[in-house]
């Protein structure tokens, strides 16, 4: 099933100039979101995760599910101070400011085969962000999986892990 028909985009969202990608429209159509998580299981299948690892937001809704079908576990990581207990927190640089990424200090153990998630890749910054939280977690991180990504925008050259995407935009 062609994946593409069933995002939404949408203009100058959240702010002028931008053309933000919905997943929302794909979210609510029942066989195409089952075919999105039985594409997304064939590629992560053979990097042999022991944890899913889903990015705040919108990476939850694909690992969990995920992580169900792979008979794996799934984790979050989160922007800073929306998890209860210990956590452990990774700071990146953003164009205007930085931003912070937090994981439970007990969600992962050393050693782990963590595959991290998300809705979408665009430049990088966050995904590689959660790659390096991961990493100082103990992590082994194998690959990232979305279901879309900004091609024209290079997130995939500024990260050091394979990328696996459904569906890629180039302009």
């Amino acid at each position: 099933m062609d994946l593409r028909p069933h995002i939404r985009t949408i203009p100058d969202f959240p702010k002028p100039g931008i053309l933000f990608y919905d997943i929302s429209t794909l979210l609510a159509h029942p066989g195409a979101w089952k075919s999105a998580m039985e594409k997304l299981a064939e590629r992560v299948r053979p990097y042999r995760p022991d944890v899913l690892a889903g990015i705040d937001s919108r990476g939850f809704l694909t690992a969990a599910p995920l992580a169900l079908l792979l008979g794996c576990g799934f984790v979050m990581v989160r922007k800073k101070g929306k998890l209860p207990g210990p956590t452990i927190p990774h700071s990146y640089a953003l164009e205007y400011g930085t931003d912070t990424l937090e994981i439970q200090a007990d969600a992962v153990e050393p050693g782990q085969r963590v595959v991290l998630l998300d809705d979408l890749l665009a430049t990088g910054g966050t995904a590689g962000a959660a790659v390096t939280l991961l990493r100082k977690v103990g992590a082994e991180v194998p690959a990232l999986a979305v279901v879309m990504e900004l091609a024209f925008l290079g997130g995939r050259a500024r990260l050091d892990v394979p990328v696996e995407s459904l569906v890629q935009y180039d302009s």
